[in-house]
């Protein structure tokens, strides 16, 4: 297993959310995550419960791969980010068990600095110490 100082993993983490250059934000997709790799949320609460309302069993969302991973960050960026309104960091409680690390990140207001959200993730990592899985619960 490579050595990866695990805080600074999830720094780069959190920070590629916040990435306004498409370019770098993909070249950090690329860095994080291996070609095959899943990120895989449970939907919000709402979600769910429209889902289960029309008859859908709506249990997870994933993305798969360096093209739709590059894609959910993108998204979230654009709604989150990009209009001013929030940035993403690091809860700075990052912690490692062999290939699995476990994360927390925060959604900040970017004027008041109150939290909006909180997330946690559960990585899985490679050999080469990119994620291969990545399993995010919103807190």
């Amino acid at each position: 297993m490579t050595a990866i100082d695990t805080q600074q993993l999830a720094d780069r983490y959190a920070a590629i959310w916040n990435e306004p250059d498409a370019e770098r934000r993909r070249a950090a997709v690329r860095e994080l995550w291996s070609a095959d790799a899943t990120h895989v949320l449970q939907p919000p609460q709402e979600m769910r419960e429209n889902a289960d309302r029309i008859g859908f069993d709506l249990t997870v969302l994933e993305a798969r791969g360096h093209e739709a991973l590059e894609f959910r960050v993108t998204r979230a960026y654009e709604e989150f980010v990009a209009p001013g309104s929030f940035v993403f960091r690091s809860r700075g409680n990052a912690e490692r068990l062999r290939d699995v690390v476990k994360l927390s990140w925060e959604m900040v207001a970017r004027d008041s600095g109150e939290v909006a959200g909180v997330g946690l993730e559960i990585l899985m990592l490679g050999p080469d110490g990119r994620i291969v899985a990545d399993y995010q619960f919103i807190e």
